[in-house]
């Protein structure tokens, strides 16, 4: 007998499942005539070299009307892409009792997660399994070649996203860094993390890959495969992000946006579940210490003064509560709060 690799999804979500949807769905409807699908923006970080002005122009403004946008020529090789996704699609096809108890390549315990424990309906569901892993390498060099691939994408993934977080602050007004040095003293890599993600197949229509949210960061660097299933709000509607797999995806996270007092914008977005193919992206989340304090260098600021930690905490205190995050609206300044009351 062969030993499952899928989590049991099914079977741990068969209430909801069962309450939410018929014993045999049917097949999914053609899309919408209308449904929107958009090439991100496409920034060519050569240009950094000969064009340096106007390409950061370009990033910021992608950041400003979009937070989110895409980035070629960003210095992480085609090859090293490709391998990682073999080491990717191998770590997720083993066993998912194995995959479970963790160690694996070096992985602390409790780095696996799937699904949504706290999902008490369909709509809550993220149809998809995860390895959080910290950039921290072990204290012991490894023999794993696989372990290595993965520090290595992590290594360049994150000196970009320094790079481009200083591009993005020196766009608005009292981030022109002097403060350069708050990301990178906060930053380090014992808070920042990778993900590596797959999205099984999923037999019930309009089920959620990863539920609508938006990035508890400051900045998301994401290489997804071909088999598309990304979405953002743009306008007051979804719209399907269309896969580049020579590109990396660049996102604006909470923290970013607090920071820029909304220069740049948190975006919410989300992944369909594909009902016949898997599906695996990898997302570097560039994060603080618990106890960095997050405040705008403009004044007024937008929001109040926070430390990541208090953001955290109230993030897992309205998911218990309310089935969902809340996030940004949380943190919204007295002063703030009073004039958007007036008239």
């Amino acid at each position: 007998m062969i030993a499952d690799t899928n989590p049991p999804f099914l079977r741990a979500y068969k209430a909801i499942i069962h309450e939410h949807t018929s014993p045999l769905p049917p097949p999914p409807p053609p899309p919408p005539a209308n449904e929107a699908s958009v090439d991100l923006p496409l920034i060519d970080l050569g240009r950094l070299i000969f064009d340096p002005v106007v390409c950061k122009a370009e990033i910021r403004t992608a950041a400003a009307e979009w937070g989110f946008f895409q980035v070629v020529n960003h210095g992480v090789p085609l090859e090293l892409l490709e391998c990682l996704r073999r080491v990717q699609a191998n770590l997720f096809r083993l066993p998912f009792a194995e995959k479970e108890k963790g160690r694996l390549l070096d992985f602390a315990v409790g780095c696996y997660k799937w699904g949504t424990p706290t999902a008490t309906s369909l709509a809550q569901l993220s149809w998809s399994e995860a390895y959080h892993i910290p950039l921290v390498s072990p204290q012991v060099p490894t023999k794993l070649k696989a372990r290595r691939v993965i520090d290595e994408y992590a290594m360049r993934v994150a000196q970009l996203a320094y790079q481009l977080v200083g591009i993005l602050a020196e766009g608005f007004e009292g981030g022109n860094f002097d403060n350069n040095n708050y990301i990178e003293e906060n930053c380090r890599p014992s808070s920042c993390y990778l993900r590596l993600n797959r999205y099984p197949p999923c037999p019930i229509r309009g089920v959620h890959g990863l539920v609508p949210h938006t990035d508890s960061d400051f900045l998301t660097l994401l290489h997804q495969d071909q088999v598309g299933g990304l979405q953002l709000m743009k306008g007051g509607r979804w719209i399907t992000v269309n896969p580049n797999y020579n590109a990396l995806i660049v996102n604006i996270g909470d923290l970013f946006q607090a920071w820029s007092n909304n220069a740049y914008k948190s975006v919410e977005h989300r992944v369909m579940a594909n009902p016949h193919t898997e599906r695996f992206s990898t997302a570097f989340q560039l994060c603080p210490s618990y106890g960095t304090i997050i405040q705008s260098p403009e004044s007024p600021s937008l929001y109040r003064s926070f430390t990541f930690m208090e953001y955290k905490l109230q993030i897992q205190e309205d998911v218990k509560t309310f089935g969902r995050k809340i996030g940004l609206q949380r943190f919204i300044s007295s002063t703030s709060a009073n004039d958007t009351t007036q008239p």
